[in-house]
């Protein structure tokens, strides 16, 4: 990676690993790492909605529709700029809209799509639901897991609804995560990102 990328935008399947990898750069690169949905998340809260996908995505649609298809990225470039001399770069998680894409892109930033086989996928966020605190949210089965994550992947109405397909075809470059432990996964990441 070159030295002169400083924001990583990280998108994927559900399940692939985008806050692992978010992790694993604040941890051993020194990025910050901001995830957008936790910005979504606190916004239904704050609306006294509950913290439910198809919610997140209405306000996700809403700002976007309000304030560009970037306002996520906006939001999160903006919390990185205001600590940067603290930061070696911002790793930004889960792009969801082809226009987050643009916008990281626009700050030459680099974009990364995740992704492993679908029952891996599920089977990761059913055994770590308790752990992400989002035990309501991801008690779901094999076939809604899938039907929620076709519902992301196919663009749906306007430009400011979710585009998972849009986004995985801007990115730089196609991760695929299989693996049974973090640190296998942390090498394999530092090593396609040239870290």
């Amino acid at each position: 990676m070159s030295s002169k990328i400083k924001i990583i935008g990280i998108s994927g399947t559900n399940g692939s690993g985008k806050d692992s990898a978010g992790h694993i750069l604040a941890q051993k690169y020194n990025f910050l790492f901001l995830s957008v949905t936790e910005l979504l998340r606190d916004e239904a809260k704050r609306r006294g909605l509950s913290v439910e996908r198809q919610n997140l995505r209405a306000i996700s649609a809403e700002w976007r529709r309000e304030l560009g298809l970037g306002v996520l990225m906006d939001k999160a470039i903006a919390e990185f700029e205001s600590r940067e001399e603290s930061y070696s770069g911002l790793a930004t998680a889960s792009l969801r809209n082809p226009g987050e894409a643009d916008r990281i892109h626009e700050f030459k930033g680099m974009v990364i799509w995740l992704d492993a086989d679908p029952r891996k996928r599920y089977e990761r966020i059913q055994a770590n639901k308790d752990l992400r605190g989002r035990a309501e949210e991801d008690n779901k089965t094999f076939e809604q897991f899938l039907a929620e994550e076709q519902a992301e992947m196919i663009h749906e109405g306007d430009e400011a609804t979710l585009s998972m397909q849009g986004v995985k075809d801007k990115s730089d470059m196609i991760l695929l995560n299989n693996f049974d432990n973090i640190d296998d996964f942390s090498s394999y990441l530092s090593e396609k990102l040239g870290l």
